[in-house]
C-alpha cells in the first residue's frame, strides 16, 4: 500500500481541503482503530514531512497526465481542483456562486502593503501611502482578508496587521513566500524615508559617499556658493496630503 493513493483516496472523498496536519490525524486514527487492519497500521508514525513529500509526488504524476483535474495546495491545505479550461461545463453542473465586488484600487495598494510588510500597523501603513486607510482598512477586514495579529511593543501599543488564510485562497497561494518579487514594498521602511528625504535635498549622502577629490577621503559635505548674479533657490512648496481614500 502507497502512501500517496491513501492521501489521494482522502483528499478525493473529503469536503474540504485538507492540511498535512489533519490528513496525518486521519492516518493516526485509521490506525488506531479496533478493526485497523494491517494496512491501515503502516503509516502510524508517518510524519508530515513524508506527508509532504508523498503530495508533492502525486501532483507531479497529475500534472504529467494531463487530466482535467489537478492536485494543488493553497493557503496550505490541499485539494483536487478542475483545470480552469473545462469552467464553463462545470458552472453548468455546480451553479455559480455569486462573488463579492472586486476591490478597489486603494483597497490593492494598501493589502498589497500588509502582505509584504506584515506585521505592521495602521501609521506605518498610512507613512507609506501618504493617506488615511480607515476606510479601505475596514473593507479588508470585513471581507476576511487581513486581520489583527497582535500590538506592536511601542508607546500606546498599536495594533498589527497581517493577511489571513482567506488572502491566500483569495490569491491562489500556498503561502506567502509565493508573493510575487517585490523588493520595493519589502525595503524597511527606515531606508525608504531617509533615501526620500536625500532627494528632496532634506538629507546629505551617506558619509562614504562624500570624498574631498585631493586627498579621496571622507568629508562633510559643504554648502556651494550662491553666485552674484543668482538668487538663493527657495525651499519648493511642502506637497498637500491627500484626505483619504474611496472603498
Amino acid at each position: 500500500m502507497q502512501l500517496k493513493l491513501v492521501l489521494e483516496s482522502l483528499l478525493f472523498s473529503a469536503q474540504k481541503p485538507l492540511a498535512a496536519r489533519e490528513l496525518r490525524e486521519l492516518l493516526i486514527a485509521a490506525a488506531e482503530q479496533e478493526s485497523a487492519d494491517e494496512n491501515a497500521r503502516l503509516f502510524r508514525n508517518v510524519t508530515e514531512q513524508e506527508i509532504g513529500a508523498a503530495l508533492e509526488e502525486l501532483a507531479r504524476e497529475h500534472e504529467l497526465a494531463q487530466r482535467s483535474y489537478r492536485l494543488v495546495c493553497i493557503a496550505g491545505a490541499w485539494q483536487f481542483v478542475t483545470q480552469p479550461e473545462y469552467a464553463p461545463w462545470v458552472k453548468v453542473l455546480v451553479g455559480v456562486k455569486p462573488r463579492p465586488p472586486r476591490l478597489s484600487m486603494p483597497a490593492l495598494e494598501t493589502l498589497a502593503i500588509v502582505a509584504y510588510r506584515q506585521p505592521i500597523t495602521r501609521a506605518e501603513i498610512e507613512q507609506i501611502r501618504g493617506v488615511n486607510v480607515d476606510g479601505v482598512m475596514q473593507t479588508l477586514i470585513e471581507r476576511g482578508l487581513i486581520a489583527q495579529v497582535g500590538r506592536a511593543d511601542v508607546v500606546g501599543r498599536p495594533v498589527l496587521y497581517g493577511t489571513t488564510d482567506l488572502f491566500l485562497e483569495y490569491f491562489g497561494l500556498r503561502s506567502l513566500d509565493d508573493l510575487p518579487a517585490a523588493d520595493e514594498l519589502r525595503r524597511p521602511l527606515e531606508q525608504k524615508t531617509v533615501e526620500a528625504a536625500a532627494q528632496a535635498g532634506l538629507a546629505t549622502p551617506p558619509p562614504e559617499q562624500l570624498t574631498r577629490p585631493e586627498q579621496g577621503q571622507p568629508a562633510q559635505a559643504q554648502p556651494q556658493p550662491v553666485p552674484e548674479n543668482q538668487s538663493a533657490p527657495t525651499q519648493p512648496a511642502p506637497e498637500t496630503r491627500r484626505t483619504g481614500d474611496s472603498t
